[in-house]
């Protein structure tokens, strides 16, 4: 479905009845990267699933995608839906866009997940990396994209998803540079919400993958020390959905049915 906000067209789908669900993808991603789970996810719950900014169906709204910006876009759904109270369940990009949406509207949320995502900011090493990325994006867009989405894998699985991986990619290949850059922007400026999250009343899950090439395990695990997050371990990369497909659904529907 389409809603047309500001000016632009924001994509987003609506399944099922009960508790709502929104399901937010990450940086080169869109909603179909839920596409496999809706069907069991939306037998118990209403799942919502939004293309982000620049991303899949989704305009660009401006040169800088703030997460605080694509927060707003997933306000602007939930108020036309007239859904006041919902679990948020962010990928990567995603979970970023989800702390920035319990910050700026707490009482909105009342389960928050952040999967191989981070509460933190960039570092300043991180910083020069969102640099150097959106140079290699204005100079060759697609070399940028088929790298990227291959090194989100833990890379003796770079091989066995070689279907889902060319899927990505041709999803990824569609979005204009634009979207491209003003999500790199967007994540390069973002805020530290470490202690939002820790403080959040919500229920609060962590889900860390033991391999992933993106975010370091360690890290992630001390973010999670003397809080009440739970935090569930998968064996490999970053995109937990497809590398750890089964053991995600499970640990999600039992996320979901304890709210």
């Amino acid at each position: 479905m389409i809603l047309h906000h500001k000016g632009i067209n924001i994509f987003y789908t609506d399944n099922g009845t009960g508790v709502p669900v929104v399901l937010l993808h990450g940086f080169l991603e869109n909603s179909t990267m839920w596409d496999a789970f809706i069907p069991v996810l939306s037998k118990n719950n209403r799942m919502i699933c939004i293309d982000l900014l620049g991303h899949g169906q989704t305009d660009c709204l401006g040169y800088i995608h703030s997460m605080e910006l694509m927060a707003d876009i997933v306000k602007a759904v939930l108020d036309h839906l007239k859904i006041s109270q919902t679990i948020i369940i962010g990928h990567s990009m995603g979970g970023y866009v989800a702390l920035a949406f319990a910050e700026k509207n707490p009482k909105d949320v009342i389960g928050l997940c952040l999967m191989n995502s981070t509460a933190t900011a960039d570092s300043s090493e991180r910083k020069k990396n969102r640099d150097r990325a959106i140079n290699a994006v204005k100079q060759n867009y697609k070399t940028f994209v088929r790298i990227a989405v291959v090194n989100l894998f833990r890379p003796k699985n770079r091989r066995i998803f070689t279907k889902q991986i060319k899927f990505i990619k041709e999803e990824a290949l569609k979005m204009p540079v634009q979207g491209i850059v003003a999500a790199l922007e967007g994540m390069k400026i973002r805020k530290d919400r470490e202690q939002l999250f820790k403080n959040s009343t919500s229920e609060k899950l962590m889900i860390i993958s033991k391999k992933d090439p993106v975010l370091d395990f360690k890290s992630l695990i001390k973010q999670t020390k003397n809080s009440n997050i739970k935090v569930v371990e998968f064996p490999d990369g970053h995109m937990s959905h497809i590398e750890n497909e089964a053991l995600f659904l499970h640990t999600i529907v039992h996320f979901i049915e304890k709210i």
